[in-house]
């Protein structure tokens, strides 16, 4: 899927606005439709799925590996699959898995456990430079090898295990982690235990669960889940709820614009991606959840928002796990509001698209908004609304999509002056964002 690179020029404020929206499909949940549905038995249909561009990396690498995926209108498709461990490709078959830290670290929890596979593994400049470590190590253990050996980032080269024997591993905060070590399990001999002491988000999980013979979770404080392996899995019929990551940057948006309101439909609103509405309704946010139901295991339901004053946002590291991709359009909320707002917990954000702690406070220096930053906590000073029509924001390609909406946002609500460069990196999450947005009375200039 090539995007034509493209920067973007805003130079004036957006007025109110009371609108109902869809905002694009959940990328999480997407990707893994794919990823599970290729290795479960039989054929799989996934609807509304998120036509972005990481989910497109996630089809071409699937069908290089051999699965047979089929589109059979808009957003929806047929994936067929073989089972557990069929996943093939000609030894030093290229993987570009472009901008997605979630279809490289899930997909590599897979092929790591897969016989018989030799491949390169790469991503674009932004993934290129993502530590990987964590990852490594972890598949190591489950008998994959790395190539070149000291090295700790994409490219890679990836030799699987063909003798995969299941591990014990203590989660921390990422479900990207223990989503790769769940995957690796299902295909391991013996069984994979995972104890979670802090709860991240749980799509792969809920996905499984279709399988119950293949996975058992206990949950309580911390949760435990097994992994039985060589357990085939069924297939599944999933209808992708809409992206609450994606919704965040409109609801920042009401709640900062005067006399404006907005409902977002369809949003899914699993527990373990909800901390950025909770954290803002700490602040006093005019936010309500409605129409709730479940579906496929996943809370979904409308979102309503209107625009308030908020208090100074003190987010503590419990947070974190569950708003992960939305603390830089916290921290564009936080220089917003009158007061001192502190983020704790946040040393995860450097190995982000971008280091979402340094280049977050150099955007907010143009407009002259205090910040002090440190590994693990971020202080914002606050002025309230501003207008910042005199000055200038400059955005560098970061290829970091989160970045790019955030710092929008900052723009129509200050009228700061502002040009971010590759703004096509938002397609990777949502291609439906400049669409959106200009729906919303938005001006805004494309530059190529």
């Amino acid at each position: 899927m090539a995007i034509n690179k493209f920067n973007l020029k805003i130079e004036k404020k957006i007025l109110p606005f009371k609108k109902t929206i869809n905002v694009d499909a959940d990328k999480s949940i997407s990707i893994r439709s794919f990823l599970i549905a290729a290795i479960s038995q039989n054929l799989s249909v996934a609807s509304n799925v998120l036509e972005s561009e990481d989910v497109m990396s996630t089809i071409n690498c699937l069908k290089k590996l051999g699965v047979k995926i089929k589109k059979i209108k808009p957003k929806k498709y047929l994936i067929f699959g073989n089972g557990l461990g069929s996943l093939f490709a000609k030894k030093n078959t290229f993987l570009n898995f472009g901008n997605s830290g979630t279809l490289a670290r899930l997909l590599i929890g897979i092929l790591s456990t897969t016989p018989n596979i030799i491949v390169n593994l790469k991503g674009d400049h932004s993934l290129n430079k993502r530590d990987m470590t964590s990852l490594i190590k972890l598949m190591r253990r489950f008998g994959a090898n790395f190539f070149p050996k000291k090295k700790n980032n994409l490219p890679l080269k990836l030799i699987s295990s063909n003798m995969p024997i299941g591990i014990n591993y203590d989660a921390g905060v990422s479900a990207q982690l223990k989503s790769a070590v769940m995957l690796a399990g299902l295909n391991s001999y013996g069984i994979t235990k995972i104890n979670e002491f802090q709860k991240s988000r749980d799509h792969t999980e809920n996905m499984l669960l279709r399988s119950k013979y293949a996975i058992n979770i206990k949950k309580g404080k911390k949760n435990f889940i097994t992994v039985f392996g060589k357990k085939n899995l069924n297939s599944i019929n999933i209808n992708v709820p809409n992206d609450p990551s994606s919704a965040a940057f409109f609801t920042a948006l009401t709640l900062l614009k005067k006399n404006s309101s907005l409902t977002i439909k369809n949003v899914g609103l699993n527990p373990t991606r909800t901390g950025f509405y909770h954290l803002l309704k700490k602040s006093g946010a005019k936010i309500k959840f409605k129409n709730l139901k479940k579906s496929h295991n996943e809370l979904r339901g409308d979102i309503s928002i209107e625009h308030c004053s908020l208090r100074p946002i003190k987010a503590t590291k419990k947070y974190y796990v569950n708003s992960t991709d939305e603390y830089p359009i916290l921290f564009v909320i936080a220089s917003l509001i009158k007061g001192t707002s502190t983020f704790k917990g946040i040393s995860g954000l450097a190995n982000k698209e971008s280091n979402r702690i340094i280049e977050m406070k150099k955007i907010l220096d143009q407009i002259n908004i205090k910040s002090e930053i440190s590994k693990n906590e971020v202080k914002i000073y606050g002025q309230g609304i501003i207008d910042a029509s005199n000055k200038k924001v400059n955005v560098p390609n970061l290829g970091d999509h989160r970045l790019c909406m955030s710092t929008f946002v900052l723009a129509l609500i200050t009228g700061a002056k502002t040009n971010i460069k590759n703004f096509e990196t938002v397609f990777t999450s949502s291609p439906s964002f400049l669409r959106i947005i200009k729906s919303l009375g938005a001006k805004f200039e494309i530059q190529k």
